[in-house]
């Protein structure tokens, strides 16, 4: 069974539904756990908690979703930060984009599959992560 890693927009968009995306991430989820282990890392659990106020609201919605948390490996703190150097030699000036650097290498290192709605930093920095985006449906059916 194929590993996906879901990046925290995902997990923002299940969170709310109401939101625009909600239903894209909720049937691209649907129809990968079917083959598919899904996963969070610690890194998407600290960005998702940020819209709840106690720790019990985050932890009943990943019991909910029933995602495993996996640990980052060594190999992929130093790929981020590797990564996060070359974007700022790049004259990349935002300043909140280290934790996709995270869930990235996360994705490069451990040869998961990334869903996410961010396709920008992750295609450019991690090349050989197999992104599922909402314009591309290869290996979704």
């Amino acid at each position: 069974m194929a590993v996906v890693l879901i990046d925290s927009c995902v997990v923002t968009d299940l969170a709310a539904p109401d939101s625009a995306w909600f239903e894209w991430s909720a049937s691209t989820l649907e129809r990968l756990d079917r083959d598919n282990t899904l996963v969070i890392n610690p890194i998407v659990y600290a960005e998702s908690s940020v819209g709840f106020e106690r720790i019990e609201e985050v932890e009943a919605l990943f019991e909910h979703l029933g995602f495993a948390m996996r640990p980052l490996p060594r190999e992929a703190l130093f790929l981020a930060g590797k990564a996060f150097l070359q974007y700022r030699r790049r004259q990349g000036r935002k300043g909140n984009v280290l934790p996709d650097f995270f869930i990235g290498a996360h994705a490069a290192v451990a040869g998961y599959r990334l869903v996410s709605r961010d396709n920008g930093r992750f295609s450019t920095y991690f090349p050989s992560v197999d992104l599922i985006l909402p314009e591309s449906t290869d290996g979704l059916n």
